[in-house]
């Protein structure tokens, strides 16, 4: 028990120490003075089509720089932390001996290659072949090139001097720009580009621009036993144009983020929450008004119809009753009053996945505002490799507090029963349901989320790419979940269980939580032919998703961009705003869907309703998303299909998670109100 203890101990404190590590140093230790050694990292290399079938640096047969640092050369960076390397960057010394701001401003380096083998020179002309292409980091700074150029053999020309790559601008992958050089003429031949120049920019005591050129002139042709000399220019340059505080500007394309089309879909969406809301508030206020009309009318007729019977007044052959009559018969949403509040099928996995759209609510915002007050605690998060991600864990890890609280309560309020007054209040279900539901809410989204991950690990290890989880991964997010996420889930699950419980040690407190009993026999629900297409699930459940979706698609496209098309995503302003319609119209339509369900098809299985009324949003993400897989990248093969396929439904189960438990907690604040102010018989 101690061993536990510690183990826990251990864990928590590790967590929370990364964490402050990142927010705290995010923007310092970036200072040099002249003659510091300056580390330049080699990241990656990777076709350009697709993001995640990426290599490390030296799987290509690149050659150690000739110098004293020899001992550096492809050693791994000891200082990265989880959602770093979760990331896929797993940074290797370049060996390279730079110094800051050295006396002489050009420094050269060069190695030589053995005589490359079959296996080596076919390496080299895949990557050129697919276009591969790879990523250095210097200061934090990322700068991309090419390996190389499918040319006409024995050209000596080349590539135009003006194309040497200094800036690679990613982001336009669609299939008709980008294409494997071969399919557009079989005739070519990999060159491999042999010297290159890295320009570093300082401002004072920081570096503030890096500048990536390979020469044209020195492409030469790739085949077996023949031996290559790189040679590695840099060239320090010192500025004051650039503060450090912009260094980072010019990886953000405003001009495709704050584009007028982005502001007009905001502004669009908003104005469709407007209407959306009018228009919900109009009808349904109307609408319900004349129920509450109507129904508050039927006791006095009903009376009145006892009191002329008694006087014997009521004439049977008098044409005039039928309308009386037919008053009495009631129809519409006050008919399921008896049953509108009885527990839902499957009560446990509805409050679990109940309490995880709470838990992913809870985190969105929380990474979202995280993002915007970046500069605050320490820069701006596109700066700093793996910090979303790092700190999405984080609170992720500490956020299962609310989910187990959120289901425990929900399953409580639904099976919560006060006893006779010898004895305490207990809850009704001796079978262990709750246990059920603190055990869901626990594994639901971890064992989904660990079977996709675990097919796309296994096809990561078998291609050998770096976004492989390693063993050592594995086990400290296994540690997370078990010493961290688990007892925080079991807390809040007893928490929300017990709400109930105290609540009924209060003499003032109401014990039934709903204004409504529940009938001891269920009300039967009428055939869905006696109910117009409008009350019926099958139907309101896809139509519900439309909206919400209509007001996010296009802040979907700059994800997805910034996600696959090599894009530093920046504006969580837009996305704070984009978040905050989607709840609303989220909530909007949830209810709508609701209320047509109870007037019109007299169904009083709302909850699961509400719920798929609220998640179907995630079904045209996932359309969306096949639509710009197609039309959108130019992505090819197993591995990379896998991935994108593979997190685009881990988006959309998420995603539809939270947009139910919105729609369910908005019905459900709904349903409480109409029959709150309805007089029931």
């Amino acid at each position: 028990m101690s061993g536990l203890s510690f183990s826990s101990k251990y864990t928590f404190l590790l967590l929370i120490s990364s964490t402050l590590s990142i927010v705290v140093n995010g923007g310092g230790g970036h200072t040099y003075k002249r003659g510091d050694r300056v580390e330049l990292w080699m990241n990656k290399v990777g076709p350009y089509a697709n993001p995640q079938e990426a290599y490390e640096y030296y799987t290509l047969p690149y050659c150690a720089p000739e110098n004293d640092q020899q001992d550096l050369f492809n050693k791994p960076n000891p200082n990265q932390h989880l959602g770093e390397l979760l990331s896929g960057h797993h940074l290797r010394s370049s060996g390279h001996n730079l110094l800051f701001a050295p006396q002489t401003s050009i420094i050269k380096e060069e190695c030589t290659t053995s005589a490359l083998t079959e296996a080596e020179a076919a390496l080299f002309q895949k990557a050129v072949h697919e276009q591969w292409f790879y990523q250095l980091y210097l200061d934090d700074l990322p700068v991309w090139g090419m390996v190389g150029e499918m040319l006409s053999e024995g050209d000596p020309a080349k590539i135009p001097s003006e194309d040497t790559h200094s800036e690679v601008q990613f982001g336009d992958q669609s299939s008709s720009t980008v294409r494997r050089a071969s399919e557009e003429n079989p005739n070519l031949v990999p060159y491999v580009y042999t010297h290159r120049k890295l320009t570093i920019s300082y401002n004072k005591d920081r570096i503030v621009k890096l500048d990536l050129a390979s020469e044209p002139h020195s492409l030469i042709q790739v085949k077996p036993g023949m031996v290559m000399h790189f040679v590695f220019n840099f060239e320090w340059v010192e500025t004051s144009e650039i503060p450090y505080e912009g260094r980072f500007d010019r990886y953000l394309d405003h001009a495709f983020f704050k584009h007028q089309i982005h502001w007009f879909s905001i502004f669009n969406s908003f104005m469709m929450v407007l209407f959306l809301t009018g228009l919900v508030a109009l009808i349904l206020i109307r609408t319900l008004k004349a129920d509450y009309a109507r129904y508050s009318t039927r006791p006095m007729e009903t009376h009145a119809k006892e009191k002329d019977e008694e006087d014997g007044e009521m004439d049977d052959e008098d044409g005039e009753t039928a309308p009386l009559q037919t008053m009495t018969e009631d129809s519409g949403w006050k008919q399921v009053h008896g049953d509108v509040f009885r527990a839902p099928v499957h009560l446990p996995l509805l409050a679990a996945l109940l309490g995880t759209g709470s838990q992913f609510l809870a985190l969105t915002l929380g990474v979202i505002l995280f993002a915007i007050l970046g500069p605050i605690h320490g820069g701006d998060v596109y700066e700093e490799r793996g910090t979303i991600l790092h700190f999405t864990i984080t609170l992720y890890a500490f956020s299962t507090c609310l989910a187990g609280y959120v289901s425990g309560k929900y399953y409580q309020m639904y099976s919560f029963k006060k006893s006779s007054k010898s004895s305490a209040s207990t809850n009704s279900d001796s079978s262990g349901g709750w246990q059920s539901t603190m055990g869901l809410t626990v594994i639901l989204f971890p064992t989904v989320t660990l079977a996709i991950c675990a097919v796309l690990n296994t096809i990561s290890v078998y291609y050998g790419t770096i976004h492989t989880v390693t063993i050592l991964m594995i086990f400290k997010l296994f540690a997370l979940w078990v010493f961290v996420s688990v007892p925080l889930c079991i807390l809040g699950t007893l928490a929300g269980r017990h709400m109930m419980w105290f609540a009924s040690k209060k003499p003032t407190t109401t014990i039934n939580p709903f204004p409504c009993r529940v009938n001891a026999i269920p009300r039967p629900i009428p055939d869905a032919e006696d109910v117009p297409w409008y009350g019926r699930p099958m139907y309101l459940i896809p139509c519900s998703g439309l909206l919400p979706f209509g007001s996010i698609f296009i802040e979907l496209y700059y994800v997805l961009t910034s996600l696959w098309n090599y894009k530093f995503y920046h504006v969580y302003g837009f996305m704070l705003g984009v978040f905050t319609i989607l709840i609303i119209v989220t909530c909007m339509t949830s209810i709508i869907s609701v209320y047509f369900c109870l007037n019109s098809g007299e169904n009083y299985h709302w909850h699961w309703v509400s719920f798929f009324s609220g998640g179907s949003t995630a079904l045209y993400v996932f359309l969306y998303g096949v639509y710009y897989f197609y039309f959108k990248t130019g992505m090819y093969g197993l591995l990379q299909t896998c991935f994108y396929f593979g997190y685009t439904t881990l988006i959309a189960l998420s995603l539809g998670t939270l947009c139910g438990s919105l729609g369910h907690y908005a019905s459900g604040k709904f349903v409480r109100t109409i029959f709150q102010n309805v007089k029931v018989d």
